[in-house]
Protein backbone atom coordinates (compact mmCIF):
# COMPACT_ATOMS: atom_id res chain seq x y z
CA UNK A 1 0.00 0.00 0.00
CA UNK A 2 1.11 3.61 -0.76
CA UNK A 3 3.26 5.30 1.96
CA UNK A 4 0.97 8.12 2.10
CA UNK A 5 -2.81 6.19 2.09
CA UNK A 6 -0.81 4.49 4.80
CA UNK A 7 0.00 7.76 6.65
CA UNK A 8 -3.43 8.92 6.15
CA UNK A 9 -5.18 5.87 7.61
CA UNK A 10 -3.12 6.46 10.74
CA UNK A 11 -4.03 9.46 11.22
CA UNK A 12 -7.11 8.07 12.12
CA UNK A 13 -6.40 6.11 14.71
CA UNK A 14 -4.09 8.87 15.70
CA UNK A 15 -7.11 11.17 16.14
CA UNK A 16 -8.79 8.48 18.86
CA UNK A 17 -6.11 7.90 20.87
CA UNK A 18 -4.91 11.81 20.53
CA UNK A 19 -8.02 12.75 22.33
CA UNK A 20 -7.14 10.95 25.54
CA UNK A 21 -5.75 13.71 28.22
CA UNK A 22 -2.08 11.39 28.58
CA UNK A 23 -1.42 12.25 24.37
CA UNK A 24 1.33 14.16 23.80
CA UNK A 25 -1.16 15.88 20.99
CA UNK A 26 -0.52 16.91 17.59
CA UNK A 27 1.15 19.06 15.12
CA UNK A 28 -1.12 19.95 12.75
CA UNK A 29 -1.12 21.32 9.15
CA UNK A 30 -3.81 23.74 8.28
CA UNK A 31 -4.59 25.18 4.81
CA UNK A 32 -6.81 28.38 4.88
CA UNK A 33 -10.42 28.15 4.70
CA UNK A 34 -11.23 27.81 0.54
CA UNK A 35 -9.86 24.78 0.79
CA UNK A 36 -8.53 24.68 -2.94
CA UNK A 37 -6.48 22.59 -4.34
CA UNK A 38 -3.27 24.06 -3.23
CA UNK A 39 -4.63 24.32 0.19
CA UNK A 40 -5.68 20.63 0.69
CA UNK A 41 -2.05 19.51 -1.11
CA UNK A 42 0.45 21.68 0.61
CA UNK A 43 -1.43 20.29 4.33
CA UNK A 44 -1.57 16.54 3.04
CA UNK A 45 2.15 16.20 1.78
CA UNK A 46 3.64 18.82 4.33
CA UNK A 47 2.42 16.42 7.08
CA UNK A 48 3.38 13.05 5.52
CA UNK A 49 6.74 14.91 5.48
CA UNK A 50 6.58 16.09 9.10
CA UNK A 51 5.56 12.08 10.01
CA UNK A 52 8.73 11.53 8.13
CA UNK A 53 11.35 14.29 9.71
CA UNK A 54 9.76 15.67 12.89
CA UNK A 55 10.75 14.41 16.30
CA UNK A 56 8.63 16.23 18.87
CA UNK A 57 6.83 13.80 20.16
CA UNK A 58 3.54 15.44 18.82
CA UNK A 59 1.60 13.53 15.71
CA UNK A 60 1.76 15.65 12.48
CA UNK A 61 -1.93 15.92 11.15
CA UNK A 62 -3.16 17.17 8.33
CA UNK A 63 -6.18 19.26 8.65
CA UNK A 64 -8.69 19.89 5.38
CA UNK A 65 -10.05 23.64 7.02
CA UNK A 66 -13.87 22.74 6.13
CA UNK A 67 -16.46 20.49 7.12
CA UNK A 68 -16.33 17.40 5.63
CA UNK A 69 -19.72 18.02 3.91
CA UNK A 70 -18.51 20.63 1.68
CA UNK A 71 -15.49 18.54 0.11
CA UNK A 72 -17.12 16.85 -2.55
CA UNK A 73 -18.01 20.87 -3.75
CA UNK A 74 -14.41 21.15 -4.39
CA UNK A 75 -14.58 19.03 -7.52
CA UNK A 76 -10.85 19.52 -8.43
CA UNK A 77 -9.60 18.10 -5.09
CA UNK A 78 -11.69 14.99 -5.83
CA UNK A 79 -10.54 14.84 -8.65
CA UNK A 80 -6.47 14.46 -8.14
CA UNK A 81 -7.17 12.23 -5.03
CA UNK A 82 -8.83 10.12 -7.09
CA UNK A 83 -6.24 10.45 -9.59
CA UNK A 84 -3.67 9.39 -7.41
CA UNK A 85 -5.10 6.29 -5.73
CA UNK A 86 -6.27 7.96 -2.45
CA UNK A 87 -9.13 7.83 -0.61
CA UNK A 88 -11.38 10.66 0.66
CA UNK A 89 -12.04 8.76 3.46
CA UNK A 90 -9.26 8.62 5.33
CA UNK A 91 -8.72 12.75 4.99
CA UNK A 92 -9.44 14.48 8.55
CA UNK A 93 -11.62 17.83 8.55
CA UNK A 94 -12.15 20.71 10.60
CA UNK A 95 -15.13 20.04 11.76
CA UNK A 96 -13.62 16.60 13.50
CA UNK A 97 -10.96 18.36 15.70
CA UNK A 98 -11.32 20.43 18.81
CA UNK A 99 -8.24 22.91 17.82
CA UNK A 100 -8.83 25.55 20.96
CA UNK A 101 -9.82 23.00 23.03
CA UNK A 102 -6.07 21.19 21.99
CA UNK A 103 -4.20 24.24 22.19
CA UNK A 104 -5.84 25.26 25.91
CA UNK A 105 -4.69 21.69 26.85
CA UNK A 106 -1.26 22.52 25.79
CA UNK A 107 -1.10 19.49 22.83
CA UNK A 108 -1.26 21.84 19.73
CA UNK A 109 1.38 22.81 17.30
CA UNK A 110 0.41 24.38 14.36
CA UNK A 111 1.48 24.92 11.03
CA UNK A 112 0.57 27.15 8.39
CA UNK A 113 0.64 26.29 4.53
CA UNK A 114 -1.09 28.31 1.66
CA UNK A 115 -1.88 31.70 4.52
CA UNK A 116 0.21 33.31 6.78
CA UNK A 117 -2.37 34.80 8.84
CA UNK A 118 -4.88 33.15 11.43
CA UNK A 119 -8.40 34.60 10.73
CA UNK A 120 -10.18 36.68 13.92
CA UNK A 121 -12.22 33.22 14.30
CA UNK A 122 -8.92 31.18 14.78
CA UNK A 123 -7.01 34.06 16.75
CA UNK A 124 -6.95 32.15 19.99
CA UNK A 125 -4.61 29.62 18.01
CA UNK A 126 -1.77 32.08 17.67
CA UNK A 127 0.46 30.84 20.29
CA UNK A 128 0.09 27.55 18.62
CA UNK A 129 1.64 28.24 15.42
CA UNK A 130 5.06 27.20 15.02
CA UNK A 131 5.88 27.43 10.81
CA UNK A 132 4.21 28.83 8.22
CA UNK A 133 4.58 28.22 4.43
CA UNK A 134 3.20 30.67 1.93
CA UNK A 135 2.69 32.35 -1.56
CA UNK A 136 0.41 35.48 -0.72
CA UNK A 137 1.38 38.77 0.71
CA UNK A 138 2.98 38.56 4.03
CA UNK A 139 0.16 39.54 6.81
CA UNK A 140 2.21 37.91 10.14
CA UNK A 141 5.61 39.57 12.03
CA UNK A 142 8.44 37.69 11.95
CA UNK A 143 9.02 35.82 15.41
CA UNK A 144 12.22 33.42 16.30
CA UNK A 145 9.75 31.22 17.60
CA UNK A 146 7.89 30.89 14.12
CA UNK A 147 10.03 30.38 11.15
CA UNK A 148 7.95 31.95 7.97
CA UNK A 149 8.71 30.64 4.47
CA UNK A 150 6.69 33.49 2.40
CA UNK A 151 7.42 34.15 -1.25
CA UNK A 152 5.23 35.38 -4.25
CA UNK A 153 5.29 32.18 -6.05
CA UNK A 154 2.40 30.65 -8.67
CA UNK A 155 1.62 27.86 -5.65
CA UNK A 156 2.07 26.66 -2.83
CA UNK A 157 2.72 23.58 -3.41
CA UNK A 158 5.98 24.72 -5.05
CA UNK A 159 7.91 25.84 -1.87
CA UNK A 160 6.51 22.57 0.28
CA UNK A 161 8.16 21.02 -3.61
CA UNK A 162 11.63 22.80 -2.63
CA UNK A 163 11.23 21.77 1.09
CA UNK A 164 11.09 18.25 0.16
CA UNK A 165 14.01 18.53 -2.58
CA UNK A 166 16.19 20.16 0.12
CA UNK A 167 15.69 18.39 3.66
CA UNK A 168 14.39 14.74 2.66
CA UNK A 169 14.33 14.20 -1.37
CA UNK A 170 13.25 10.34 -0.52
CA UNK A 171 9.71 11.29 0.96
CA UNK A 172 8.82 11.89 -2.48
CA UNK A 173 7.10 9.11 -4.27
CA UNK A 174 4.75 8.45 -7.59
CA UNK A 175 1.88 9.58 -5.51
CA UNK A 176 3.22 12.36 -3.58
CA UNK A 177 4.76 14.13 -7.13
CA UNK A 178 1.39 13.62 -8.80
CA UNK A 179 -0.26 15.31 -5.92
CA UNK A 180 2.51 18.10 -6.08
CA UNK A 181 3.15 18.38 -9.74
CA UNK A 182 -1.01 18.45 -10.69
CA UNK A 183 -1.30 21.54 -8.42
CA UNK A 184 2.00 23.33 -9.35
CA UNK A 185 0.34 23.20 -13.05
CA UNK A 186 -3.42 23.95 -12.41
CA UNK A 187 -1.92 27.14 -10.04
CA UNK A 188 0.44 28.27 -13.02
CA UNK A 189 -2.35 27.85 -15.44
CA UNK A 190 -0.64 25.20 -17.57
CA UNK A 191 2.86 27.59 -16.99
CA UNK A 192 0.96 29.90 -19.43
CA UNK A 193 3.07 33.47 -19.29
CA UNK A 194 0.34 35.32 -20.76
CA UNK A 195 -1.71 33.95 -17.48
CA UNK A 196 0.35 35.84 -14.86
CA UNK A 197 0.92 32.95 -12.37
CA UNK A 198 4.41 31.27 -13.34
CA UNK A 199 7.33 32.35 -11.87
CA UNK A 200 11.01 30.41 -12.48
CA UNK A 201 10.61 28.61 -8.97
CA UNK A 202 7.34 27.25 -10.41
CA UNK A 203 8.89 25.72 -13.84
CA UNK A 204 12.13 24.63 -11.89
CA UNK A 205 10.08 22.39 -9.32
CA UNK A 206 7.70 21.17 -11.94
CA UNK A 207 10.89 20.37 -14.74
CA UNK A 208 12.55 18.50 -11.50
CA UNK A 209 9.51 16.58 -10.76
CA UNK A 210 8.90 15.89 -14.61
CA UNK A 211 12.32 14.85 -14.23
CA UNK A 212 12.58 12.42 -11.32
CA UNK A 213 9.11 11.04 -12.23
CA UNK A 214 8.58 10.31 -15.99
CA UNK A 215 5.61 8.62 -15.37
CA UNK A 216 3.90 11.24 -14.53
CA UNK A 217 0.60 12.36 -16.52
CA UNK A 218 1.52 14.68 -19.65
CA UNK A 219 0.86 18.21 -18.13
CA UNK A 220 -1.06 19.72 -20.55
CA UNK A 221 -3.41 16.71 -20.16
CA UNK A 222 -3.56 17.15 -16.43
CA UNK A 223 -3.85 20.73 -16.46
CA UNK A 224 -6.79 19.96 -19.09
CA UNK A 225 -8.72 17.26 -16.67
CA UNK A 226 -8.18 19.26 -13.28
CA UNK A 227 -9.61 22.38 -15.08
CA UNK A 228 -12.67 20.76 -16.19
CA UNK A 229 -13.01 19.13 -12.80
CA UNK A 230 -13.06 22.61 -11.50
CA UNK A 231 -14.98 24.39 -13.54
CA UNK A 232 -17.35 21.56 -13.40
CA UNK A 233 -20.41 23.32 -11.36
CA UNK A 234 -23.11 21.54 -13.02
CA UNK A 235 -26.12 20.42 -11.02
CA UNK A 236 -24.78 23.19 -8.27
CA UNK A 237 -27.38 25.33 -6.24
CA UNK A 238 -26.31 28.99 -6.05
CA UNK A 239 -25.13 28.48 -2.45
CA UNK A 240 -23.03 25.72 -3.29
CA UNK A 241 -21.58 27.74 -5.85
CA UNK A 242 -20.40 30.50 -3.54
CA UNK A 243 -19.02 27.90 -1.07
CA UNK A 244 -16.95 26.03 -3.52
CA UNK A 245 -14.08 28.77 -3.28
CA UNK A 246 -14.83 31.26 -0.50
CA UNK A 247 -12.72 33.60 1.46
CA UNK A 248 -13.91 35.78 4.32
CA UNK A 249 -13.06 39.09 5.16
CA UNK A 250 -14.17 41.23 7.88
CA UNK A 251 -13.66 44.85 9.84
CA UNK A 252 -14.75 46.04 12.89
CA UNK A 253 -18.74 46.28 11.95
CA UNK A 254 -18.42 44.41 8.78
CA UNK A 255 -18.06 41.37 7.35
CA UNK A 256 -17.83 40.00 4.00
CA UNK A 257 -17.37 37.35 1.22
CA UNK A 258 -15.25 37.09 -1.54
CA UNK A 259 -16.58 33.84 -3.94
CA UNK A 260 -14.83 33.04 -7.03
CA UNK A 261 -17.87 31.53 -9.71
CA UNK A 262 -16.82 29.36 -12.43
CA UNK A 263 -18.82 30.44 -15.29
CA UNK A 264 -19.49 34.13 -17.21
CA UNK A 265 -20.82 36.96 -15.46
CA UNK A 266 -24.12 36.94 -17.65
CA UNK A 267 -24.79 33.32 -16.70
CA UNK A 268 -24.40 33.85 -12.79
CA UNK A 269 -26.86 37.07 -13.43
CA UNK A 270 -29.24 34.45 -15.33
CA UNK A 271 -30.18 32.13 -12.40
CA UNK A 272 -33.35 32.28 -11.27
CA UNK A 273 -34.13 34.70 -7.84
CA UNK A 274 -30.00 35.14 -7.95
CA UNK A 275 -31.21 38.51 -5.71
CA UNK A 276 -33.25 36.25 -3.21
CA UNK A 277 -30.18 33.78 -3.21
CA UNK A 278 -28.06 36.23 -2.13
CA UNK A 279 -29.50 37.76 0.42
CA UNK A 280 -30.39 34.51 2.07
CA UNK A 281 -26.76 33.28 1.62
CA UNK A 282 -25.45 36.76 3.26
CA UNK A 283 -28.41 36.17 6.12
CA UNK A 284 -27.51 33.18 6.94
CA UNK A 285 -23.73 33.31 7.01
CA UNK A 286 -23.72 36.76 8.66
CA UNK A 287 -22.15 38.70 5.61
CA UNK A 288 -22.94 42.39 4.85
CA UNK A 289 -21.50 42.05 1.36
CA UNK A 290 -20.76 39.52 -1.04
CA UNK A 291 -18.07 39.98 -3.92
CA UNK A 292 -18.28 37.62 -6.67
CA UNK A 293 -15.49 37.20 -9.48
CA UNK A 294 -16.35 35.13 -12.50
CA UNK A 295 -13.83 33.25 -14.31
CA UNK A 296 -14.09 31.62 -17.67
CA UNK A 297 -12.09 31.14 -20.53
CA UNK A 298 -11.83 32.05 -24.25
CA UNK A 299 -11.04 30.28 -26.86
CA UNK A 300 -7.26 31.19 -26.68
CA UNK A 301 -7.20 29.83 -23.35
CA UNK A 302 -6.78 33.26 -21.47
CA UNK A 303 -8.62 33.98 -18.26
CA UNK A 304 -11.77 36.22 -18.78
CA UNK A 305 -13.04 38.29 -15.34
CA UNK A 306 -15.77 39.85 -14.01
CA UNK A 307 -16.88 41.19 -10.39
CA UNK A 308 -20.19 41.49 -9.21
CA UNK A 309 -20.71 43.38 -5.76
CA UNK A 310 -23.99 42.50 -3.56
CA UNK A 311 -25.45 44.11 -0.43
CA UNK A 312 -28.58 45.13 0.38
CA UNK A 313 -27.16 47.93 1.71
CA UNK A 314 -26.41 50.80 -0.66
CA UNK A 315 -24.10 52.53 1.27
CA UNK A 316 -22.15 48.88 1.51
CA UNK A 317 -22.62 48.34 -1.65
CA UNK A 318 -21.46 52.01 -3.04
CA UNK A 319 -18.14 52.18 -0.46
CA UNK A 320 -16.98 48.46 -1.54
CA UNK A 321 -17.58 49.48 -5.48
CA UNK A 322 -15.94 53.32 -5.07
CA UNK A 323 -12.79 51.52 -3.46
CA UNK A 324 -12.42 48.67 -6.06
CA UNK A 325 -12.84 51.33 -8.66
CA UNK A 326 -9.95 53.35 -7.39
CA UNK A 327 -7.64 50.74 -6.76
CA UNK A 328 -4.10 51.07 -8.08
CA UNK A 329 -2.26 48.27 -6.74
CA UNK A 330 -2.63 46.87 -8.83
CA UNK A 331 -5.24 48.67 -11.26
CA UNK A 332 -8.72 46.16 -11.70
CA UNK A 333 -9.42 48.54 -14.65
CA UNK A 334 -13.05 47.95 -13.93
CA UNK A 335 -16.27 49.15 -17.04
CA UNK A 336 -19.75 48.97 -15.23
CA UNK A 337 -22.25 46.42 -16.51
CA UNK A 338 -25.97 46.14 -16.89
CA UNK A 339 -27.40 44.50 -14.07
CA UNK A 340 -30.91 43.52 -13.42
CA UNK A 341 -31.17 43.25 -9.37
CA UNK A 342 -30.81 47.07 -7.87
CA UNK A 343 -28.61 45.23 -5.29
CA UNK A 344 -26.12 43.74 -7.44
CA UNK A 345 -23.35 46.12 -8.86
CA UNK A 346 -21.64 44.26 -11.81
CA UNK A 347 -18.14 45.07 -13.67
CA UNK A 348 -16.29 43.59 -16.42
CA UNK A 349 -12.83 43.17 -15.47
CA UNK A 350 -10.09 44.77 -18.01
CA UNK A 351 -7.04 43.66 -15.94
CA UNK A 352 -7.65 39.62 -16.30
CA UNK A 353 -4.34 38.98 -14.53
CA UNK A 354 -5.67 40.30 -11.02
CA UNK A 355 -7.38 37.28 -9.53
CA UNK A 356 -8.81 37.24 -6.22
CA UNK A 357 -5.27 36.50 -4.73
CA UNK A 358 -4.53 40.14 -5.58
CA UNK A 359 -7.96 41.58 -5.27
CA UNK A 360 -7.82 40.44 -1.45
CA UNK A 361 -5.47 43.04 -0.29
CA UNK A 362 -7.41 45.91 -1.77
CA UNK A 363 -10.60 44.75 -0.03
CA UNK A 364 -8.50 43.86 3.63
CA UNK A 365 -7.30 48.19 3.01
CA UNK A 366 -10.58 49.22 2.30
CA UNK A 367 -11.74 47.61 5.62
CA UNK A 368 -8.89 49.09 7.07
CA UNK A 369 -9.69 52.78 5.98
CA UNK A 370 -13.10 51.91 6.97
CA UNK A 371 -12.24 51.47 10.72
CA UNK A 372 -10.13 54.18 10.76
CA UNK A 373 -12.72 57.14 9.16
CA UNK A 374 -15.29 55.59 11.54
CA UNK A 375 -16.87 53.21 9.32
CA UNK A 376 -20.49 54.43 9.70
CA UNK A 377 -22.06 57.53 10.36
CA UNK A 378 -24.79 58.26 13.28
CA UNK A 379 -27.27 56.39 16.03
CA UNK A 380 -27.86 53.34 15.12
CA UNK A 381 -31.34 53.37 16.07
CA UNK A 382 -32.01 56.61 14.35
CA UNK A 383 -30.44 55.56 11.43
CA UNK A 384 -33.16 52.25 11.53
CA UNK A 385 -35.87 54.42 11.84
CA UNK A 386 -35.28 57.10 9.53
CA UNK A 387 -34.19 54.35 6.83
CA UNK A 388 -37.83 52.80 7.52
CA UNK A 389 -36.48 48.90 7.35
CA UNK A 390 -38.79 46.48 7.07
CA UNK A 391 -39.10 44.09 9.31
CA UNK A 392 -40.10 41.40 7.23
CA UNK A 393 -37.00 42.00 4.84
CA UNK A 394 -34.05 39.24 4.11
CA UNK A 395 -31.15 41.19 5.89
CA UNK A 396 -27.88 39.66 7.29
CA UNK A 397 -28.87 39.48 11.26
CA UNK A 398 -25.79 42.24 11.91
CA UNK A 399 -25.66 45.49 13.68
CA UNK A 400 -28.49 47.95 12.66
CA UNK A 401 -26.11 50.47 11.27
CA UNK A 402 -25.14 47.88 8.41
CA UNK A 403 -28.97 47.18 7.26
CA UNK A 404 -29.44 50.42 5.91
CA UNK A 405 -29.93 51.21 2.33
CA UNK A 406 -27.93 55.28 3.05
CA UNK A 407 -26.71 57.01 6.14
CA UNK A 408 -28.57 60.64 6.90
CA UNK A 409 -25.28 62.29 6.63
CA UNK A 410 -24.44 60.69 3.29
CA UNK A 411 -22.80 63.60 0.95
CA UNK A 412 -23.84 66.13 3.67
CA UNK A 413 -21.67 67.15 6.47
CA UNK A 414 -18.99 64.81 8.62
CA UNK A 415 -19.42 64.24 11.94
CA UNK A 416 -17.48 66.37 14.27
CA UNK A 417 -16.04 65.64 17.80
CA UNK A 418 -16.60 67.84 20.73
CA UNK A 419 -12.55 68.71 20.83
CA UNK A 420 -12.78 69.56 16.59
CA UNK A 421 -15.38 71.97 17.66
CA UNK A 422 -13.52 73.64 20.65
CA UNK A 423 -10.31 73.79 18.32
CA UNK A 424 -12.05 75.48 15.18
CA UNK A 425 -14.01 78.32 18.25
CA UNK A 426 -10.39 79.02 19.20
CA UNK A 427 -9.34 79.17 16.12
CA UNK A 428 -12.10 81.91 15.41
CA UNK A 429 -11.08 83.56 18.34
CA UNK A 430 -7.63 83.97 17.38
CA UNK A 431 -8.55 84.91 14.29
CA UNK A 432 -10.98 88.05 15.09
CA UNK A 433 -8.36 89.05 18.19
CA UNK A 434 -5.60 88.86 15.51
CA UNK A 435 -8.03 91.35 12.85
CA UNK A 436 -8.83 93.54 15.49
CA UNK A 437 -5.23 94.62 16.51
CA UNK A 438 -4.21 95.93 13.19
Amino acid sequence: MPSMETFLQSCHGALKEGNSDGSPGFHVVLGNEACDLDSMVCALVYAYFLSKTLDSGKTPLAVLNIPRAEFPLRTDNVFLLRESGLSQDYLVFRNELDLAALHRAGRLDLTLVDHNLLPSSDSDLERAVVEVIDHHLVERASSPSCPITVETVGSCATLVTEKIFQKAPDVLDQQVAQLLYGTIVLDCVNMAPEAGKVTPKDRQYAALLETRFPRLPPRAALFQSLQNAKFDVSGLTTEQMLLKDMKAASGEDLKLAVCVIYMTMEEFLQRQSLDQELCAFCRRNGYDLLVAMTISFRDNKEPFRQIAIYSSSTLYREEISQSLEQARNPSLSLCQMSSPYSHIKAYLQGNTLASRKKVLPIIKDFLRDREHRGGYCGNAEDIAGEAGIDEDSMVPPTPMNSLVEGCPLDNGLPRISAEALVEKFSKLANEAESTGGQ
